[in-house]
């Protein structure tokens, strides 16, 4: 009977050893789950805007953006880039930059 109740203790104790060592800190899968959400949301705004400005309004050709992006010119002549986010950044003349010669 001692036996018995020195292996079921033991094993008991092993059990629960095992249990409290597999659980360990995991940041939540909600807020993996939110970062993807919200970066995929971000992109499909940005291609959105991008297209609309490809559609109705004017691309100017020879200049671009403060990091290389695209410049478009609106109805009432600003001139404007699409951010990472989807958003119109306007411009004022002096921040265009030339593209280089090849």
């Amino acid at each position: 009977m001692k036996n018995l109740l020195k292996v079921g203790l033991l094993s008991a104790g092993l059990f629960a050893a095992a249990q409290c060592s597999a659980q360990e800190k995991h940041e939540p899968v909600t807020h993996k789950v939110g970062d993807a959400a919200t970066a995929v949301g971000h992109k499909t705004s940005e291609l959105a805007a991008k297209g609309a400005a490809a559609v109705t309004d004017k691309r100017y050709d020879n200049k671009y953006g403060p990091h290389g992006e695209a410049i478009y010119i609106d109805k009432h002549d600003r001139n404007f880039y699409v951010d990472k986010r989807g958003h119109r950044k306007f411009l004022k003349k002096s921040q265009l930059r030339n593209k280089p010669s090849k």
